[in-house]
C-alpha cells in the first residue's frame, strides 16, 4: 500500500471551498471517471462512476472539515481518500490524502500511487478554480 498527499492554497474562504466539495464534483474534478449515478444510503453518498469498460463505486461521508471516501467496488484492492480544508491567511488550505493498493505485484502499487497523486492535484486545482 502507498500513501500520497498534496495540498493547495485557495484564495477563497472556507465556506466557499466547502460548497465546492460535493461527492459528484470531486469525482469529476479528479478527471479519470465520469459520474454515472449518485444515491444516498445509510447516511453516506454512493457515487457510481466509470470510463470505457471500468466501473467504480465510491462511498462518501461528510466530515466537519471536508470529505472522506473509499472505493467499495472497482479495480483497486484499496483506495481511501480524505479531503480536508482549513482557514489559512486570507483563504483556505485544501489537502488531499490517499492510500492506494493495487491487486498485483508491488510495482503496480507504485504506479497506482503515481496516478492517484496526479488525480488529486488535478482535483485540487479544479476545486480551487470553482471556489
Amino acid at each position: 500500500m502507498r500513501e500520497v498527499e498534496t495540498d493547495r492554497f485557495v484564495a477563497a474562504p472556507p465556506a466557499a471551498v466547502a460548497r465546492a466539495l460535493t461527492p459528484e464534483r470531486v469525482v469529476e474534478a479528479e478527471g479519470s471517471f465520469t459520474v454515472r449515478e449518485t444515491r444516498e444510503e445509510d447516511g453516506a453518498t454512493l457515487v457510481a462512476a466509470g470510463r470505457r469498460g471500468v466501473g467504480l463505486l465510491f462511498r462518501f461521508e461528510e466530515r466537519e472539515d471536508g470529505l472522506e471516501y473509499e472505493q467499495i467496488e472497482g479495480p483497486l484492492a484499496t483506495l481511501t481518500t480524505t479531503l480536508t480544508y482549513r482557514a489559512e491567511d486570507e483563504g483556505t488550505r485544501l489537502t488531499a490524502r490517499s492510500s492506494v493498493e493495487a491487486s498485483g505485484p508491488g510495482l503496480l502499487d507504485r504506479l497506482a500511487a503515481w496516478k492517484r497523486k496526479g488525480e488529486l492535484k488535478r482535483a485540487l486545482a479544479t476545486l480551487a478554480d470553482e471556489a
